[in-house]
């Protein structure tokens, strides 16, 4: 692996806790089952690809976070529906994912990895996601061009430009390179933050997906986590022109 990845101090032992009550272990089990059921159904759709209305893809991933047992609250406006936009927030969870597209379908940004999950990996490469290989640092102009070039044909992309996921209770600088295909695509900027509280409200690690957690070990710990919230809140935009370099556009953007 290559010294310039970003890594995050997180850990799951030292960062992640259940700070809500747990539920019982058959309505987890139930959760987790609706949780499949509706990424299979995903993987079965995914062939239609852009012909299914953004409106669907909108409510199947609210449904994708709901089905874990998880209430998503949204606060701020999200940029309009035409046109080029990225879309920019932390990362923590896997559950960001569905959580963005539930407010803002677009293209996501994902490590190649995730191309050889089970499941979520076909439901990926189906749906249109750009994948970068972060092993490899002399493919990322490469990447950066192929973002901009979904941004000038009109369409959002949604990336997570800490390159790696953190507990919630901090974060991580956004990295640079992204925001150059917003500049040279001349399109919006809209920075989310995400956040996670328990069912007093109180900031949550329990969705935290970080450090060598596993993927079955992380649904678990949110399938059985009593009254968790995900919480989105959509920023002002950053119009286009108003930040001369990838710097100070991925300073204003994490700011």
């Amino acid at each position: 692996m290559s010294a310039w990845l970003p890594t995050a101090p997180c850990t799951p032992r030292g960062c992640v806790r259940t700070t809500a009550g747990l539920t019982a272990v058959p309505l987890a089990v139930l959760r987790l089952t609706a949780v499949l059921l509706l990424v299979l159904t995903g993987v079965a759709l995914s062939p239609l690809g852009a012909r299914i209305p953004a409106g669907a893809v909108r409510r199947w991933s609210r449904a994708v976070v709901r089905a874990a047992g998880v209430r998503i609250r949204v606060t701020g406006a999200p940029a309009p529906g035409d046109g080029g936009l990225l879309l920019v927030a932390n990362h923590i969870s896997w559950l960001d994912v569905p959580l963005l597209a539930g407010i803002r379908p677009a293209r996501m940004l994902a490590k190649a990895e995730i191309r050889t999950w089970p499941v979520a990996g076909a439901l990926a490469a189906r749906g249109g996601v750009l994948f970068i290989d972060r092993d490899r640092l002399r493919a990322l102009p490469g990447t950066v061009a192929r973002i901009a070039g979904t941004l000038r044909a009109g369409q959002a992309v949604a990336v997570f430009p800490e390159g790696s996921t953190w507990c919630g209770r901090a974060r991580g600088p956004f990295r640079r390179a992204v925001f150059q295909a917003a500049l040279d695509a001349g399109v919006p900027v809209q920075p989310v933050r995400i956040r996670y509280r328990d069912a007093t409200g109180a900031p949550s690690t329990a969705p935290a997906y970080v450090g060598d957690d596993s993927l079955v070990a992380s649904l678990w710990r949110v399938a059985s986590t009593r009254g968790l919230i995900a919480e989105a809140e959509l920023l002002p935009l950053i119009a286009p022109g108003t930040h001369p370099d990838r710097a100070t556009l991925a300073s204003a953007a994490g700011a």
